[in-house]
């Protein structure tokens, strides 16, 4: 379990940029050629957890666990599977807002202008990783994006990068009655994506 410590904007925030620059620097504690993780130590925040290729499949949850390198839990090995049965040689896991939370209602009240802008540097670079030049952003946050009032704009800033790097948005599994994308915790891990109109979604909200 992971309680938030304080309100992150009490917290010194590691801009995207200078944590990124250490990430892909080596690790004592893991393969830093087979993981990208950033920042690169365990903390409040996380931007991105994910394995190295040139075809990543980026998975968007709404905000971190405690995994790690070499330490997936359940969600994220289940993202992995169905990334690879999807022909993808690579995940990387995103989430809507980087406070680090186990309970989503622990997370934060009001969110951190800050925190999402550098939660918004890291997507973007996510998005530049693919060599396919139409990078894959699979919607995989349940209904959890209801328990706070500013995750859907967050998600909107997300599309805008997207569009900008020709992102194509997909779910996998069935959607909820109100449309929220499957989590992937359950999914059988030969479960196919599925095109997602990821705006159409946001606006019936």
């Amino acid at each position: 379990m992971h309680i938030p410590e304080a309100p992150t904007s009490q917290l010194e925030l590691v801009p995207f940029e200078t944590a990124l620059a250490a990430a892909l620097r080596p690790s004592p504690d893991y393969d830093c050629a087979r993981w990208l993780y950033v920042p690169n130590t365990y903390g409040e925040y996380r931007y991105i957890l994910g394995t190295r290729g040139h075809s990543p499949l980026i998975c968007v949850g709404i905000n971190p666990s405690t995994a790690a390198p070499d330490d997936l839990d359940n969600t994220l090995k289940s993202v992995e599977r169905v990334a690879l049965h999807n022909g993808f040689d690579s995940f990387l896991m995103f989430n809507v807002y980087a406070q680090r939370a186990t309970n989503p209602d622990d997370m934060e009240q009001t969110y951190n202008p800050a925190l999402h802008r550098e939660n918004m540097a890291a997507f973007d670079y996510a998005l530049s990783l693919d060599r396919t030049g139409s990078p894959a952003v699979w919607a995989a946050w349940g209904t959890i994006i209801e328990k706070r009032p500013y995750l859907p704009g967050c998600v909107r800033d997300m599309i805008q990068l997207g569009k900008a790097r020709g992102a194509r948005w997909y779910t996998a599994g069935r959607r909820s009655k109100k449309g929220h994308p499957h989590h992937p915790l359950y999914l059988r891990k030969d479960s196919v994506l599925e095109p997602f109109d990821v705006e159409g979604y946001l606006d019936q909200l």
